[in-house]
């Protein structure tokens, strides 16, 4: 049975249909059947019922046959109508959420602001003696979205969980499509790899069992890890793919 047992999900809708088709054509056909043997019973001589009652109750089988296969048929249209329409909504809400995914990506600050923020936290930290953390977090998409809108749908997604992880006085921006920069002020080495793996959770929970991206998180934290502001713009380009030039910071 492992052949019968076999089933391809893009072929369900076809699948389906010819079980409707084969459902119909066997009541046809057992109808029929029964009509053509009741007919000698009923146009002879019968023994319990006879005249127009008999024959009343040969064609009110007959109607009702006619009937039953014809409501399979107005349901089958019915449920193929609602299918449709099921889908055309699902397609608008995807369309709806790939526009504000990529809304929500072009609202978020780019090199510059990255490299003005950096620059005065950067002297705000040293001058307090506070720390100052850095997350870097790249997303990469699943092999299987090859469409454009549906890989800023997934960094959609991602920098949305991201933004959910921000205390008021941090701030994320975009360095590129997938590449993500979270400044910490105050945020000690210890702290931020904790707020890396809430980051972490957020992202898994973000992606779905589809798991539509996978992630990487970097840490960079001063004074541990570096100690100038050049040092740290050095550590992001070393992270970004590519080696996408970072911007300059003073």
């Amino acid at each position: 049975m492992r052949v019968f047992d076999r089933i391809d999900p893009t072929t369900l809708d076809r699948r389906e249909l010819h079980l409707w088709l084969l459902a119909i054509t066997v009541i046809s056909i057992l109808a029929t059947g029964t009509a053509l043997l009741m007919y000698p019973t009923v146009f002879s001589n019968p023994i319990i019922l006879s005249g127009p009652t008999l024959r009343k109750t040969f064609f009110g089988f007959c109607v009702l046959s006619i009937l039953l296969a014809g409501y399979f048929l107005d349901r089958q249209l019915t449920i193929r109508q609602l299918r449709r329409q099921l889908v055309e909504e699902q397609n608008q809400m995807m369309q709806i959420r790939h526009e504000a995914s990529a809304e929500l990506l072009e609202s978020l600050p780019g090199i510059s602001h990255f490299q003005d923020r950096l620059t005065m936290e950067f002297r705000r930290a040293s001058n307090t003696q506070e720390p100052l953390s850095l997350l870097v977090v790249q997303l990469r998409p699943a092999r299987e979205l090859s469409e454009p809108v549906e890989i800023t749908s997934a960094f959609g997604d991602g920098a949305k969980a991201l933004m959910h992880t921000l205390r008021r006085e941090d701030s994320i921006c975009q360095f590129r499509p997938g590449v993500f920069g979270i400044l910490l002020p105050g945020v000690s080495a210890a702290d931020a790899y904790r707020v890396a793996d809430r980051i972490a959770d957020r992202l898994r929970a973000a992606s779905g069992a589809s798991e539509c991206f996978s992630f990487d998180i970097r840490v960079v934290n001063y004074p541990e890890h570096i100690a100038t502001a050049r040092e740290m713009e050095k550590a992001v380009v070393s992270f970004l793919p590519e080696n996408q030039p970072a911007p300059h910071a003073a």
